[in-house]
């Protein structure tokens, strides 16, 4: 889908009306050859300016969409292949109708229809196009009926597996009264205008940002099979489906009527590679850290800076928050071949990429949870090369915290994010003004943590003096020596003094720490090993300047250093990060040191109690060395339930790669559903806190910290389960619990 800003009004605000009656439809084309030479597929339409699925909106009407027939491989051998291992085919037949939860027709919709010069069928709806899920159009090429809904955002409407899918998935799931609510969302039935009357137009277009790859001669039921044991196109999808039921009275908008924030981003990998001939399938663990972006023409020297923009309105009466954040980031990684041979790739292998979001409408409930569905960007690298890659991004549903603001014109200091992105990289061919897609040499899935703190032209380092704090760390190093892939974390303490300045006349302070280290590891030959240390040397903070249109300015970022205070354009020695405007909340990058590239939060410490009660939704990612594996997991849903001021519980949901080394396999992302996990629960004053299980044959321990107002943990996670070692960083922040 290639996305603008006229999409995104239309996607978001149009206000349109779906109806029924009439007959059905059926096409004349059944002998029709399947030749769409002179159409749009989405092989040769790479582009960065778009989404996954390229959009096909050209030459239609305002009230017609157009439609494109894919099929399972199986189901048409010969036809023209497209993205997915999916085929193009003429529809035999074509019927629009509304339906209900037991997927019945109900009624055809009045519809014109016609076909356009490269032969795709355009359907024109009388009454305008429908927003609702009710309104279905159904295919059908030989013995196989696929049907997707009507509301796409971009009026390019796929019917294939993935649409067929998101069909039988949603609307067969809701009860009669759940469905009947969102019809009256989405007809305004109360008098009140409902923002998620929107949430299907972006479902309907997303599921199709999913690159997800059917088995090459499928038939229907094993595509949808594919589909329903990838956990995170299954989870998007379910939860896309109850963000649907939030009724008009939880959308919400920020305080403020825009709020910039510095983005902190740690993204951790686990995939498969082709890249290289001499190491095709072997599995790769890889590290993503948001990075400053130098550009440099005639007019001088700029930066883009890792960034979240959340903006606020009112439309039709209707408050809106628009999202939308763009990250630079580097990248290293690790290739594991069978044998235990180790080849590393460091930040200079990759260029500098971005992980960046197409802009649309999130709902804010509760003032404390931001909730969307997102869909990523693709991107190109190595143009004017004789390697150019495309790299795609599979969309994800986002439930962040948010504080709550400190004034009506102040948006909420902090927003806080886990969440999981399958990708792939692409071999792309330039032919003249396209590039084909070719082969996949990359798949990889991507656990990310997000720490985005408000931005404050004018801060001052001064805010953080004598602030005592908690910290946590996870950091992952490669190398090619004797010990190939190690995982570190932190937890401690720091003491900060403002007490200098550097050349330039940049604050600087000296910070005093006491951290405890926790550390997996695999040596060159295979074997997994643990140990422990400390980190007790003092490291210098100063400001880190940005230079933005307007000048230089003082606005939140950071410099973390072993001594002498790095200048504000040079990489520090540790790392790069950024404090919100009180200096309670703190986020670094680790760029090296300690212990490699990873994510540092520090929050000020408290003498509030540890929270007796509450819910706490549970992201963030756990890593797992073992003899012949390695495992990357993520907990995308899991709940933390405090029962008292002494015991707790854990629900863990979450998203597992596994790659077994010495069969050169990588798992695709399978959801788990786990039993709850009993939880002894201790307060260690100064905010610090530590969950352990209860259970004497488990060895789950997560220590860490919460902040003053309890709504937040950050927490590092350490285990040892059927001889795996393993460790991770994850964040808990407070559900509001229904009235």
């Amino acid at each position: 889908m290639r996305l603008n800003l006229g999409l995104v009004i239309y996607a978001v605000f149009a206000v349109l009306v779906g109806c029924g009656g009439g007959d059905d439809v059926i096409s004349g084309v059944k002998d029709d050859p399947n030749d769409f030479a002179g159409g749009k597929n989405p092989v040769n339409d790479f582009s960065s300016a778009s989404t996954g699925d390229s959009s096909n909106n050209s030459g239609l009407a305002g009230n017609e969409v157009r439609i494109t027939m894919e099929v399972p491989g199986g189901v048409a051998r010969d036809a023209e292949l497209t993205r997915r291992n999916l085929k193009i085919v003429q529809p035999d037949r074509v019927q629009i109708y509304t339906t209900n939860t037991s997927l019945q027709n109900l009624g055809a919709v009045p519809v014109s229809m016609r076909t356009d010069d490269n032969g795709f069928t355009i359907i024109g709806f009388d009454d305008g196009l429908p927003l609702g899920p009710d309104v279905l159009i159904e295919a059908s090429y030989r013995n196989t009926v696929m049907r997707a809904l009507a509301a796409d955002a971009d009026r390019d409407v796929k019917i294939n597996p993935f649409s067929e899918y998101l069909v039988r998935n949603t609307l067969a799931e809701y009860s009669e009264g759940q469905l009947q609510g969102i019809l009256d969302c989405v007809a305004d039935a109360r008098g009140q205008l409902c923002l998620n009357k929107y949430v299907w137009s972006t479902l309907a277009d997303q599921v199709h940002d999913f690159e997800i790859d059917i088995p090459p001669n499928a038939d229907l039921n094993l595509a949808l099979t594919t589909l329903s044991d990838r956990g995170d196109f299954s989870g998007y999808v379910a939860a896309m489906a109850d963000y649907a039921l939030l009724d008009e009275g939880s959308s919400g908008k920020i305080s403020a009527s825009s709020a910039d924030y510095n983005a902190v981003f740690l993204g951790v990998e686990l995939g498969q590679t082709s890249l290289e001939s001499s190491v095709a399938n072997s599995g790769q663990w890889g590290v993503r850290l948001a990075q400053e972006e130098r550009l440099e023409d005639l007019n001088g020297v700029g930066y883009v800076y890792p960034a979240l923009t959340l903006t606020s309105f009112d439309a039709f009466n209707i408050k809106v928050t628009s999202l939308a954040s763009d990250i630079p980031y580097e990248r290293e990684a690790l290739i594991h071949q069978d044998g235990n041979n180790f080849f590393l790739r460091g930040s200079e292998q990759w260029s500098l990429n971005t992980h960046a979001s197409s802009p649309g409408a999130a709902t804010l409930v509760d003032n404390s949870r931001l909730l969307a569905g997102r869909a990523l960007y693709q991107s190109i690298t190595g143009r004017g090369t004789s390697k150019i890659l495309g790299w795609t991004r599979n969309p994800y549903y986002l439930d962040a915290y948010t504080s709550a603001p400190a004034s009506e014109t102040v948006g909420p200091d902090r927003v806080i994010s886990g969440y999981f992105s399958a990708g792939k990289a692409i071999e792309l061919e330039e032919t003249g003004n396209e590039l084909k897609r070719k082969d996949t040499v990359e798949d990889h899935y991507l656990s990310v943590l997000e720490i985005d703190l408000l931005r404050q032209r004018g801060f001052d380092l001064n805010a953080l003096n004598g602030r005592d704090l908690n910290v946590v760390y996870l950091a992952l190093e490669f190398n090619e020596g004797a010990v190939p892939v190690a995982f570190e974390s932190g937890l401690g303490t720091w003491d900060i003094a403002v007490n200098g300045s550097a050349e330039d006349g940049r604050a600087t302070a000296t910070i005093t720490q006491s951290q405890a280290i926790q550390q997996i590891q695999r040596g060159a030959g295979g074997t997994v090993s643990s140990s422990v240390d400390t980190l007790i040397v003092p490291w210098t903070l100063s400001s880190r300047t940005s230079r933005l249109s307007d000048g230089d300015h003082n606005i939140g970022r950071l410099n973390l250093d072993e001594s002498d205070a790095s200048g504000s354009f040079v990489q520090p020695d540790i790392g790069v990060g950024a404090s919100n405007p009180d200096g309670d909340l703190l986020a670094f990058n680790l760029n090296g040191s300690p212990g490699g590239d990873g994510l540092l939060i520090a929050a000020a410490q408290t003498d509030a109690p540890a929270p007796a009660s509450g819910r706490f939704r549970l992201q963030g990612v756990r890593l797992g060395l073992a003899n012949d594996s390695n495992t990357l997991t993520h907990f995308d849903n899991s709940i933390l339930t405090i029962t008292s001021d002494s015991t707790a519980i854990l629900t863990p949901r979450t998203l597992n790669v596994t790659h077994s080394v010495s069969g050169e396999t990588v798992s695709a992302p399978e959801f788990q559903e786990s039993e709850d996990i009993a939880l002894t629960y201790s307060d260690l004053n100064d905010g610090q806190t530590l969950f352990t299980s209860s259970s004497t044959n488990a060895n789950l321990n997560l220590d860490g910290f919460f902040t003053e107002n309890q709504t937040q943990f950050y927490l590092r996670l350490r285990d040892t389960q059927a001889g795996e070692e393993q460790i991770g960083l994850v964040v808990a922040t407070r559900i509001a619990e229904s009235p």
